[in-house]
């Protein structure tokens, strides 16, 4: 409930504060959660402007998914809100093209939805070795790492992960959770009831950080529950992996994500909600160094069609499209290049 009113508290500040600035062009507001979407509605209304929905995650879907809350009148409301936002909107910016599809699948118009995926900045990450000193810090420097960066949410079914250590407790296979989220300190918690040798935890650090986080990894863990609704995901967290030059593994349904992994052939896949899977496809890489370095280089070179650049650019190009006249903003939408991936050589 606090939650709730700090988000429509949000809103309501934001919609008064954007009646305060001068003049814009467009109104851009994101989702989750959509109460931001809402004011960037409401203002955009009452300041007679162009709207633009960047949609990143399915809400209220996601937090069905989850378990959050049940089925019932709260979410048909939510989703009556969801559908009159995209109706509203010049245009909806969507990360990936299951998002789209879903759209279209309830009636949005398919010209108006511009799919432009995340990137990652490559200024930021690239590959290095490992940082010796962070690596005893932790205690993990003789050790072969698999790491998952990120947050530590329903969403993301840790649990699992656990189970697949519980399953390689006599190797030299470690996991690194490094973030925070509602179920860390269960997982801390359940870690140490069990005793796992081979399980760390770092908290959550700062983005400039982040890069020295990655480089104790020898392989990136990607993670999510076992909901159709995942299946419609990119999580970002790929990217950044890739421009580490780190082979992945992906626990996830099969989707999007799983077919831009075995298109850029850079790593393994396994079925969420499975912990021998899991565990079989950590063991795969440990004892197939030259198979992980190949993995680690595709990761590397397809990066770069991933990039915050390529995002940027594309995302600038459907703003553009929207502050044309009237008459030409549909057909530019409509045109289907907008948040295209850059050629692959």
């Amino acid at each position: 409930m606090l939650r709730s009113l700090d988000f429509i508290s949000f809103m309501v500040g934001a919609v008064i504060a954007g009646l305060l600035q001068p003049r814009p062009d467009i109104v851009i507001a994101t989702s989750p959660q959509f109460f931001t979407a809402i004011g960037g509605w409401a203002l955009a209304a009452l300041r007679r402007l162009p709207f633009v929905f960047e949609l990143g995650d399915l809400w209220p879907r996601s937090i069905v998914a989850v378990g959050a809350i049940r089925i019932g009148w709260v979410i048909r409301l939510l989703e009556c809100i969801e559908l009159f936002l995209y109706r509203r909107a010049v245009s909806v910016v969507a990360l990936t093209d299951a998002f789209k599809a879903n759209l279209v699948g309830r009636g949005i118009s398919s010209g108006k939805v511009v799919v432009i995926r995340n990137g990652v900045d490559l200024q930021r990450y690239a590959p290095r070795a490992r940082d010796q000193a962070l690596a005893r810090e932790f205690d993990i420097a003789d050790r072969f790492v698999i790491g998952y960066v990120g947050t530590h949410g329903l969403a993301h079914d840790l649990g699992n992960v656990l189970e697949a250590a519980e399953l390689l407790r006599d190797t030299r296979i470690t996991f690194l959770f490094v973030g925070a989220g509602a179920e860390r300190d269960m997982l801390v918690a359940e870690a140490a009831r069990r005793r796992l040798p081979n399980v760390t935890f770092i908290p959550m650090q700062p983005k400039e950080a982040m890069a020295g986080i990655w480089s104790l990894c020898d392989v990136a863990l990607v993670h999510l529950k076992d909901s159709p609704a995942f299946a419609e995901v990119i999580p970002s967290k790929i990217f950044e992996a890739m421009a580490m030059g780190l082979p992945i593994i992906l626990v996830a349904p099969r989707g999007e994500a799983s077919e831009i992994i075995a298109e850029d052939d850079a790593g393994l896949w396994a079925p969420a909600g499975n912990p021998a899977a899991l565990a079989e496809a950590a063991s795969a890489l440990f004892a197939d160094p030259g198979r992980r370095a190949d993995f680690a280089a595709h990761s590397l070179a397809a990066s770069r069609y991933h990039t915050r650049e390529h995002q940027a650019a594309a995302f600038i190009a459907a703003l553009e499209a929207v502050t044309q006249p009237r008459g030409q903003v549909a057909a530019t939408l409509a045109d289907g290049t907008l948040g295209e991936n850059p050629p692959r050589d």
